[in-house]
């Protein structure tokens, strides 16, 4: 619907579904190259090409010495990354008993619960997860996380993982990449960068700043299943050293042995990411890509840029409602001047009508209406229609 304006929506669009088609008719097992060579090809030019459109670090293209992989969502490219962490902090013996027992792992208090979740899986557990300090704008305050850094060393303990997010789920905040990456080469910590939403904004060249500083991560995470029109899964998982990485989920049992994978010369995406078995998700993503062009996703992405800018103008001048949060991008958090009660007796009327659907979150402590502008058929016809439920509301 177009007047879904809450979370970060999950697209889709025409061209998505009829790749998604030919992927299910063709039935296809891509696990191995020697399964299926086209499906693994298509993947890693997909890959390559979203890199090259986001102006990613060249680090990160397959003929460098990372590359990228589709993982089904951003939660499962996160524990990837914590693997990662933890298996190069320990030399590569993490899965051996008491190994990890003093690893610890570190992210904005406003970053997404997929850390800590996957800090669970890992066996580093919540309780050596630090929730680094954040500034008025929400964004982690990179002297906080040097501190917890140095405490955590004085204790004997080992930091293996540092996640910045460029576009948190409650706010949109933007961790400050560049300081935080020198930070982590500092003290060699594998540091991973989640931009799951709002990096898709760096299709278009005016906001790639938001994320400057990338060079220094080891891994990057993008959906181009929630902004980019491609269907669920699909969620660009990038690795700066591929071959580090690959040390961490790679087993070969005799099973799996052939010749293509011995010679050393193709790419085996089952070694990428925890499962085994894996659909031709490329195959979606090039028909997209076909369809639109980039300049066609950098229009509506700007579009999108263009209303949540114009809607957080309307917060402004109403004499009752006030911005919670800055507005970098498409999302806005504004709540009721009056408090919780008439910030949440918003919300509740205009989502009683059935015409619009808002979520909220807290900020501070005190409840705030979220409004992303991001799905795929809104225009501001549907914007204003929303202003006017959220003023007759007031």
């Amino acid at each position: 619907s177009p007047n879904f304006f809450a979370f970060f929506a999950g697209n889709t669009s025409g061209p998505s579904i009829l790749g998604d088609l030919v992927a299910s008719g063709l039935g296809t097992q891509g696990m191995l190259w020697a399964t299926s060579p086209a499906a693994t090809e298509l993947e890693t030019l997909m890959l390559d090409w979203l890199a090259e459109m986001l102006g990613l670090p060249a680090a990160f293209l397959s003929s460098a010495a990372g590359g990228g992989v589709i993982q089904d969502t951003a939660s499962s490219s996160t524990l990837c990354a914590v693997l990662a962490g933890r298996e190069r902090a320990m030399a590569y013996r993490g899965n051996e008993q008491g190994v990890s027992d003093r690893l610890t792992a570190y992210t904005s208090a406003h970053a997404h619960s997929s850390i800590e979740k996957a800090v669970r899986i890992a066996g580093i557990g919540s309780e050596r997860l630090r929730l680094v300090d954040v500034d008025d704008g929400y964004a982690m305050v990179p002297e906080a996380l040097v501190a917890a850094i140095r405490a955590d060393l004085d204790a004997g303990l080992v930091p293996a993982f540092v996640n910045a997010t460029v576009g948190t789920t409650s706010s949109l905040a933007m961790d400050p990449v560049r300081p935080i990456g020198e930070i982590c080469r500092q003290h060699g910590i594998w540091y991973h960068v989640d931009a799951a939403w709002a990096g898709s904004a760096a299709i278009c060249p005016e906001f790639r700043h938001l994320q400057d500083g990338l060079e220094l991560a080891d891994s990057y995470v993008v959906n181009p299943h929630k902004w980019l029109l491609v269907g669920l899964h699909c969620s660009a998982f990038y690795v700066a050293d591929r071959a580090g990485y690959l040390r961490t989920l790679s087993l070969l049992p005799e099973y799996l042995r052939n010749e293509a994978s011995a010679s050393g010369a193709v790419i085996d995406y089952r070694d990428w990411h925890v499962a085994l078995g894996r659909r031709f998700r490329a195959l979606k993503m090039w028909f997209v890509f076909r369809h639109y062009g980039a300049e066609g996703l950098r229009a509506m992405i700007r579009d999108h840029v263009r209303l949540g800018q114009l809607f957080a103008s309307w917060v402004e001048e109403h004499p009752e409602l006030e911005l919670a949060a800055p507005v970098p991008l498409n999302l806005v958090c504004f709540r009721h001047r009056d408090g919780d009660d008439a910030t949440e007796a918003i919300l509740e009327r205009v989502n009683s009508t059935g015409r619009a659907y808002l979520t909220h979150t807290r900020l501070d402590g005190r409840y705030v209406i979220r409004v992303n502008v991001g799905q795929a058929d809104t225009e501001e016809r549907h914007v204003r229609a929303l202003w006017e439920l959220v003023t007759s509301s007031t």
